[in-house]
Protein backbone atom coordinates (compact mmCIF):
# COMPACT_ATOMS: atom_id res chain seq x y z
CA UNK A 1 0.00 0.00 0.00
CA UNK A 2 2.99 2.30 0.43
CA UNK A 3 3.14 2.91 -3.33
CA UNK A 4 -0.41 4.29 -3.31
CA UNK A 5 0.68 7.07 -0.95
CA UNK A 6 2.95 8.51 -3.62
CA UNK A 7 1.38 11.72 -4.99
CA UNK A 8 2.10 10.78 -8.61
CA UNK A 9 0.32 7.42 -8.21
CA UNK A 10 -2.58 9.05 -6.41
CA UNK A 11 -2.99 11.51 -9.30
CA UNK A 12 -3.13 8.52 -11.67
CA UNK A 13 -5.86 6.91 -9.52
CA UNK A 14 -7.72 10.22 -9.39
CA UNK A 15 -7.52 10.51 -13.18
CA UNK A 16 -8.92 7.00 -13.62
CA UNK A 17 -11.80 7.74 -11.25
CA UNK A 18 -12.59 10.98 -13.06
CA UNK A 19 -12.54 9.15 -16.39
CA UNK A 20 -14.79 6.35 -15.14
CA UNK A 21 -17.22 8.96 -13.81
CA UNK A 22 -17.26 10.50 -17.31
CA UNK A 23 -16.06 13.85 -16.00
CA UNK A 24 -15.21 16.56 -18.51
CA UNK A 25 -11.81 16.99 -16.87
CA UNK A 26 -9.12 16.78 -19.55
CA UNK A 27 -5.55 17.82 -20.25
CA UNK A 28 -5.20 19.60 -23.63
CA UNK A 29 -3.31 17.38 -26.12
CA UNK A 30 -0.58 19.99 -26.61
CA UNK A 31 0.14 20.08 -22.87
CA UNK A 32 0.09 16.29 -22.65
CA UNK A 33 2.58 16.13 -25.51
CA UNK A 34 4.81 18.70 -23.81
CA UNK A 35 4.76 16.73 -20.52
CA UNK A 36 5.71 13.54 -22.36
CA UNK A 37 8.63 15.26 -24.09
CA UNK A 38 9.75 16.90 -20.86
CA UNK A 39 9.85 13.58 -18.99
CA UNK A 40 11.84 11.90 -21.76
CA UNK A 41 14.27 14.81 -21.98
CA UNK A 42 14.81 14.88 -18.20
CA UNK A 43 15.25 11.10 -18.09
CA UNK A 44 17.75 11.20 -20.98
CA UNK A 45 19.77 13.92 -19.30
CA UNK A 46 19.89 11.96 -16.02
CA UNK A 47 21.08 8.87 -17.87
CA UNK A 48 23.69 10.84 -19.78
CA UNK A 49 25.07 12.51 -16.67
CA UNK A 50 25.36 9.10 -14.99
CA UNK A 51 27.13 7.59 -18.01
CA UNK A 52 29.55 10.53 -18.05
CA UNK A 53 30.54 9.61 -14.48
CA UNK A 54 30.70 5.84 -14.82
CA UNK A 55 31.79 5.35 -18.42
CA UNK A 56 30.97 2.24 -20.47
CA UNK A 57 31.55 -0.33 -17.71
CA UNK A 58 30.88 -4.05 -17.74
CA UNK A 59 27.67 -3.52 -15.75
CA UNK A 60 26.43 -1.11 -18.42
CA UNK A 61 27.19 -3.55 -21.24
CA UNK A 62 25.55 -6.45 -19.39
CA UNK A 63 22.40 -4.40 -18.80
CA UNK A 64 22.20 -3.32 -22.43
CA UNK A 65 22.73 -6.89 -23.61
CA UNK A 66 19.98 -8.11 -21.30
CA UNK A 67 17.64 -5.41 -22.62
CA UNK A 68 18.24 -6.46 -26.23
CA UNK A 69 17.66 -10.09 -25.33
CA UNK A 70 14.29 -9.29 -23.75
CA UNK A 71 13.39 -7.01 -26.69
CA UNK A 72 13.57 -10.07 -28.98
CA UNK A 73 12.33 -12.75 -26.59
CA UNK A 74 9.10 -11.02 -25.47
CA UNK A 75 7.58 -10.34 -28.92
CA UNK A 76 8.54 -13.82 -30.22
CA UNK A 77 7.02 -15.51 -27.17
CA UNK A 78 3.98 -13.25 -27.35
CA UNK A 79 3.38 -14.02 -31.00
CA UNK A 80 3.58 -17.78 -30.43
CA UNK A 81 1.05 -17.55 -27.59
CA UNK A 82 -1.33 -15.13 -29.32
CA UNK A 83 -1.30 -17.01 -32.61
CA UNK A 84 -3.24 -19.82 -30.93
CA UNK A 85 -6.43 -17.73 -30.87
CA UNK A 86 -5.77 -14.75 -33.18
CA UNK A 87 -5.01 -14.25 -36.86
CA UNK A 88 -1.41 -13.49 -37.82
CA UNK A 89 -1.93 -9.74 -38.21
CA UNK A 90 -3.52 -9.13 -34.80
CA UNK A 91 -1.03 -11.47 -33.14
CA UNK A 92 1.92 -9.62 -34.69
CA UNK A 93 0.53 -6.19 -33.76
CA UNK A 94 -0.13 -7.15 -30.13
CA UNK A 95 3.24 -8.92 -29.88
CA UNK A 96 4.95 -5.73 -31.09
CA UNK A 97 3.01 -3.60 -28.62
CA UNK A 98 4.00 -5.82 -25.69
CA UNK A 99 7.50 -6.43 -27.00
CA UNK A 100 8.24 -2.72 -26.95
CA UNK A 101 8.21 -0.51 -23.85
CA UNK A 102 6.25 2.20 -22.07
CA UNK A 103 8.43 5.18 -21.22
CA UNK A 104 5.93 6.48 -18.64
CA UNK A 105 5.84 3.11 -16.84
CA UNK A 106 9.65 3.13 -16.76
CA UNK A 107 9.81 6.72 -15.51
CA UNK A 108 7.28 5.92 -12.79
CA UNK A 109 9.39 2.92 -11.76
CA UNK A 110 12.51 5.09 -11.61
CA UNK A 111 10.71 7.51 -9.30
CA UNK A 112 9.44 4.60 -7.19
CA UNK A 113 12.96 3.19 -6.75
CA UNK A 114 14.20 6.65 -5.79
CA UNK A 115 11.47 6.91 -3.16
CA UNK A 116 12.41 3.47 -1.79
CA UNK A 117 16.11 4.31 -1.70
CA UNK A 118 16.99 1.47 -4.11
CA UNK A 119 20.17 2.07 -6.12
CA UNK A 120 20.06 1.55 -9.90
CA UNK A 121 22.07 2.56 -12.92
CA UNK A 122 20.80 5.59 -14.78
CA UNK A 123 22.14 3.89 -17.92
CA UNK A 124 18.92 1.82 -17.83
CA UNK A 125 17.41 4.73 -19.78
CA UNK A 126 19.67 3.63 -22.63
CA UNK A 127 18.32 0.10 -22.20
CA UNK A 128 14.81 1.47 -22.62
CA UNK A 129 15.82 3.19 -25.87
CA UNK A 130 17.32 -0.06 -27.20
CA UNK A 131 14.11 -1.98 -26.48
CA UNK A 132 11.88 0.37 -28.46
CA UNK A 133 12.39 -0.85 -32.03
CA UNK A 134 13.23 -4.61 -32.29
CA UNK A 135 9.61 -5.63 -31.69
CA UNK A 136 8.40 -3.37 -34.50
CA UNK A 137 10.84 -4.93 -36.97
CA UNK A 138 9.83 -8.46 -35.92
CA UNK A 139 6.13 -7.59 -36.21
CA UNK A 140 6.56 -6.23 -39.73
CA UNK A 141 8.43 -9.38 -40.79
CA UNK A 142 5.71 -11.59 -39.28
CA UNK A 143 2.95 -9.55 -40.93
CA UNK A 144 4.70 -9.75 -44.30
CA UNK A 145 4.95 -13.51 -43.90
CA UNK A 146 1.23 -13.68 -43.08
CA UNK A 147 0.43 -11.68 -46.23
CA UNK A 148 2.57 -13.97 -48.38
CA UNK A 149 0.87 -17.03 -46.90
CA UNK A 150 -2.58 -15.54 -47.50
CA UNK A 151 -1.78 -14.68 -51.12
CA UNK A 152 -0.26 -18.11 -51.73
CA UNK A 153 -3.37 -19.76 -50.33
CA UNK A 154 -5.58 -17.57 -52.51
CA UNK A 155 -3.96 -18.84 -55.69
CA UNK A 156 -1.24 -18.00 -58.21
CA UNK A 157 -3.13 -15.06 -59.71
CA UNK A 158 -2.78 -13.06 -56.50
CA UNK A 159 0.81 -13.83 -55.53
CA UNK A 160 2.31 -11.06 -57.65
CA UNK A 161 1.15 -8.34 -55.30
CA UNK A 162 1.81 -9.10 -51.67
CA UNK A 163 1.24 -5.64 -50.23
CA UNK A 164 4.18 -6.08 -47.88
CA UNK A 165 5.10 -3.14 -45.72
CA UNK A 166 8.54 -1.82 -46.80
CA UNK A 167 10.82 -2.79 -43.94
CA UNK A 168 13.30 0.04 -44.65
CA UNK A 169 10.65 2.73 -44.29
CA UNK A 170 9.17 1.15 -41.16
CA UNK A 171 12.62 0.82 -39.61
CA UNK A 172 13.34 4.47 -40.40
CA UNK A 173 10.10 5.53 -38.71
CA UNK A 174 10.86 3.40 -35.66
CA UNK A 175 14.41 4.69 -35.23
CA UNK A 176 13.58 8.35 -35.90
CA UNK A 177 10.44 8.56 -33.77
CA UNK A 178 10.54 11.98 -32.15
CA UNK A 179 10.18 10.78 -28.57
CA UNK A 180 12.91 8.16 -28.86
CA UNK A 181 15.18 10.57 -30.71
CA UNK A 182 14.74 13.15 -27.93
CA UNK A 183 15.61 10.55 -25.29
CA UNK A 184 18.79 9.50 -27.10
CA UNK A 185 19.75 13.09 -27.93
CA UNK A 186 19.30 14.25 -24.34
CA UNK A 187 21.39 11.30 -23.15
CA UNK A 188 24.22 12.22 -25.53
CA UNK A 189 24.08 15.84 -24.35
CA UNK A 190 24.28 14.61 -20.76
CA UNK A 191 27.35 12.52 -21.57
CA UNK A 192 29.07 15.43 -23.35
CA UNK A 193 28.38 18.07 -20.68
CA UNK A 194 28.97 15.90 -17.59
CA UNK A 195 29.02 17.48 -14.13
CA UNK A 196 28.82 21.07 -15.37
CA UNK A 197 25.74 20.24 -17.42
CA UNK A 198 24.19 18.39 -14.49
CA UNK A 199 24.59 21.42 -12.22
CA UNK A 200 23.18 23.77 -14.85
CA UNK A 201 20.15 21.56 -15.63
CA UNK A 202 19.31 20.49 -12.05
CA UNK A 203 16.36 22.91 -11.67
CA UNK A 204 14.92 21.54 -14.92
CA UNK A 205 15.69 17.82 -14.82
CA UNK A 206 15.43 17.19 -11.06
CA UNK A 207 13.42 19.83 -9.20
CA UNK A 208 10.47 19.86 -11.62
CA UNK A 209 10.46 16.15 -12.37
CA UNK A 210 8.10 14.86 -9.66
CA UNK A 211 5.42 17.48 -10.28
CA UNK A 212 5.54 17.01 -14.04
CA UNK A 213 5.24 13.24 -13.62
CA UNK A 214 2.19 13.65 -11.37
CA UNK A 215 0.54 15.97 -13.91
CA UNK A 216 1.22 13.54 -16.74
CA UNK A 217 -0.05 10.53 -14.78
CA UNK A 218 -3.28 12.42 -14.16
CA UNK A 219 -3.71 12.64 -17.92
CA UNK A 220 -2.77 8.96 -18.32
CA UNK A 221 -5.38 7.97 -15.75
CA UNK A 222 -8.07 9.83 -17.68
CA UNK A 223 -6.92 8.27 -20.95
CA UNK A 224 -6.71 4.74 -19.54
CA UNK A 225 -10.22 4.90 -18.08
CA UNK A 226 -11.69 6.19 -21.34
CA UNK A 227 -10.05 3.40 -23.38
CA UNK A 228 -11.29 0.51 -21.25
CA UNK A 229 -14.52 0.47 -23.25
CA UNK A 230 -12.61 -0.80 -26.30
CA UNK A 231 -12.18 -4.15 -24.55
CA UNK A 232 -15.89 -4.91 -24.18
CA UNK A 233 -16.86 -8.14 -25.88
CA UNK A 234 -13.25 -9.23 -26.48
CA UNK A 235 -12.01 -12.77 -25.89
CA UNK A 236 -11.27 -13.66 -22.30
CA UNK A 237 -7.88 -14.94 -23.53
CA UNK A 238 -6.93 -11.44 -24.66
CA UNK A 239 -7.84 -10.01 -21.26
CA UNK A 240 -5.85 -12.78 -19.60
CA UNK A 241 -2.82 -11.95 -21.75
CA UNK A 242 -3.10 -8.22 -21.00
CA UNK A 243 -2.96 -8.96 -17.25
CA UNK A 244 -0.97 -12.21 -17.17
CA UNK A 245 1.58 -11.40 -19.86
CA UNK A 246 3.36 -8.61 -17.93
CA UNK A 247 4.17 -10.76 -14.84
CA UNK A 248 5.30 -13.58 -17.13
CA UNK A 249 7.62 -11.27 -19.07
CA UNK A 250 8.87 -9.77 -15.80
CA UNK A 251 9.61 -13.28 -14.51
CA UNK A 252 11.75 -14.02 -17.56
CA UNK A 253 13.63 -10.75 -17.00
CA UNK A 254 14.16 -11.72 -13.35
CA UNK A 255 15.71 -15.04 -14.41
CA UNK A 256 17.95 -13.24 -16.90
CA UNK A 257 18.99 -10.64 -14.32
CA UNK A 258 19.80 -13.41 -11.83
CA UNK A 259 21.81 -15.36 -14.41
CA UNK A 260 23.84 -12.29 -15.37
CA UNK A 261 24.42 -11.15 -11.79
CA UNK A 262 22.65 -7.83 -12.24
CA UNK A 263 21.85 -5.64 -9.22
CA UNK A 264 18.41 -5.53 -7.61
CA UNK A 265 17.66 -2.05 -8.93
CA UNK A 266 18.76 -2.76 -12.50
CA UNK A 267 16.91 -6.10 -12.55
CA UNK A 268 13.74 -4.47 -11.23
CA UNK A 269 13.89 -1.89 -14.03
CA UNK A 270 14.56 -4.62 -16.61
CA UNK A 271 11.47 -6.41 -15.27
CA UNK A 272 9.41 -3.23 -15.60
CA UNK A 273 10.60 -2.73 -19.18
CA UNK A 274 9.85 -6.35 -20.11
CA UNK A 275 6.40 -6.13 -18.49
CA UNK A 276 5.41 -2.80 -20.02
CA UNK A 277 3.63 -2.29 -23.32
CA UNK A 278 3.87 0.64 -25.70
CA UNK A 279 0.74 2.71 -26.23
CA UNK A 280 2.18 5.65 -28.20
CA UNK A 281 5.12 4.93 -30.51
CA UNK A 282 4.40 1.34 -31.53
CA UNK A 283 0.63 1.75 -32.15
CA UNK A 284 1.38 4.77 -34.33
CA UNK A 285 3.79 2.77 -36.49
CA UNK A 286 1.76 -0.45 -36.49
CA UNK A 287 -1.38 1.37 -37.62
CA UNK A 288 0.38 2.03 -40.96
CA UNK A 289 2.62 -1.04 -41.12
CA UNK A 290 -0.11 -3.60 -40.31
CA UNK A 291 -3.41 -1.97 -41.33
CA UNK A 292 -5.12 -5.38 -41.20
CA UNK A 293 -4.75 -5.46 -37.39
CA UNK A 294 -7.44 -4.01 -35.13
CA UNK A 295 -6.22 -0.94 -33.14
CA UNK A 296 -8.96 -1.54 -30.56
CA UNK A 297 -7.11 -4.71 -29.56
CA UNK A 298 -3.47 -3.67 -29.26
CA UNK A 299 -4.20 -0.10 -28.11
CA UNK A 300 -7.09 -1.00 -25.81
CA UNK A 301 -5.19 -3.83 -24.15
CA UNK A 302 -1.97 -1.88 -23.55
CA UNK A 303 -3.54 1.35 -22.32
CA UNK A 304 -6.82 0.10 -20.86
CA UNK A 305 -5.48 -2.83 -18.81
CA UNK A 306 -1.70 -3.35 -18.85
CA UNK A 307 -0.68 0.24 -18.14
CA UNK A 308 -2.96 0.65 -15.07
CA UNK A 309 -1.95 -2.79 -13.80
CA UNK A 310 1.75 -1.97 -13.98
CA UNK A 311 1.41 1.49 -12.46
CA UNK A 312 -0.79 0.41 -9.54
CA UNK A 313 0.38 -3.13 -8.79
CA UNK A 314 3.15 -4.31 -11.12
CA UNK A 315 5.99 -1.97 -10.20
CA UNK A 316 5.99 -2.72 -6.44
CA UNK A 317 5.49 -6.45 -7.14
CA UNK A 318 8.45 -6.58 -9.54
CA UNK A 319 10.68 -4.81 -7.04
CA UNK A 320 9.64 -7.16 -4.24
CA UNK A 321 10.40 -10.16 -6.45
CA UNK A 322 13.83 -8.78 -7.34
CA UNK A 323 14.62 -8.09 -3.68
CA UNK A 324 13.54 -11.58 -2.66
CA UNK A 325 15.34 -13.62 -5.30
CA UNK A 326 18.55 -11.65 -5.92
Amino acid sequence: MQSFLDPAILFFVFGMLAGLLKSNLEIPPQISRFLSLYLLMALGLKGGFALAKSGLTQDVLVSLGAALTMAVLVPVLGYVMLRRFLNGFDAAAIAATYGSVSAVTFITAVQYLDNQGIAFGAHMAAAMALMESPAIVLAVLLANHARQSAHAAAGPLTTATTGNAPLGRILHEALTDGAQLLLVGAMLIGVLTGESGQAAMKPFSVDLFKGMLAFFLLDMGLLAARNMGQLRGQSVWLLAYALGGPPLHAGLALLLGWALGMSVGNTALLMVLAASASYIAVPAVIRHAIPEAKPSLYFGMSLGLTFPFNILLGIPLYLQAAQRWL
